[in-house]
């Protein structure tokens, strides 16, 4: 009989490592197309990250990407301005939703420029319907249109008209003057552009320069009238 020969066991090819999925941190696109789109973005941004200043679970951000589907990168939007709630303050080169507990941006703002068309403007509503965001709303500042979308019934539905809108998360009310928004928050102040803010500062330190300006010259004209009672030998100072 003759005995078989052992053959040496086949080592075992070793699986290739999973590749490291990369969510850039831009999409190449400029946060504006003009000056009056940045202007309201800007505006939006800065009013709801003062208004939320002082909470540190309230996200705020601009024109920063979100990927809403782990390991699909090309899945992604970039939101003129978004708010998550129960997410921290603090960097991020992007939204990268499964790194945020799941947690989705409940609300998204979209100011439109000329080049945006109908069709895109559609597809972004279909994102931000199928990936969870709670109100949506569209600003067209050349128009003078604004238009809002709520989540009812598993969907975002739109919402009209929106003239004195108060948003159901936020708590801001929305209006228009002419074909200008104008974005109010809860205890009735107005959202304002860094340009306001500064004459408004500047406004107030005139104010205060005023003020101080009165106070002082009433300072020397008591100063003196004390002078006077002194060199007629009575005592200002002196109590009666």
């Amino acid at each position: 009989m003759t005995a078989t020969a052992l053959k040496a066991p086949t080592p075992k090819t070793p699986l290739p490592a999973l590749a490291e999925v990369i969510y850039p941190d831009s999409d190449g696109q400029p946060m504006a197309d003009n000056t009056r789109q940045f202007d309201y973005i800007v505006m939006i941004q800065g009013g709801l990250a003062a208004m939320f200043a002082d909470r540190p679970e309230v996200f705020v951000a601009g024109d920063l990407l979100w990927y809403p589907v782990e390991g699909r990168p090309a899945i992604r939007i970039a939101p003129d301005a978004l708010v998550a709630f129960g997410r921290p303050k603090g960097y991020r080169g992007s939204y990268i939703q499964h790194r945020e507990g799941g947690i989705a941006p409940q609300v998204v703002f979209e100011v439109l420029s000329p080049g945006n068309t109908p069709a895109e403007m559609r597809k972004k509503l279909q994102f931000y319907d199928r990936y969870g965001v709670e109100e949506y709303y569209e600003y067209d500042p050349d128009r003078g249109t604004l238009r809002g979308w709520l989540r009812r019934e598993g969907g975002l539905q739109a919402v009209d008209p929106l003239h004195d809108w108060v948003s159901p998360r936020l708590g801001i009310r929305f209006d228009l003057e002419g074909l200008d928004l104008v974005v109010y928050r809860p205890d009735g102040r107005r959202f304002e552009t860094f340009l306001e803010l500064e004459q408004r500062a500047e406004a107030e330190r005139q104010r205060a320069e005023m003020e101080r300006q009165k106070v002082s010259v009433e300072r020397q004209r008591a100063e003196r009238l004390a002078e006077r009672l002194r060199a007629l030998g009575i005592d200002p100072d002196e109590e009666r």
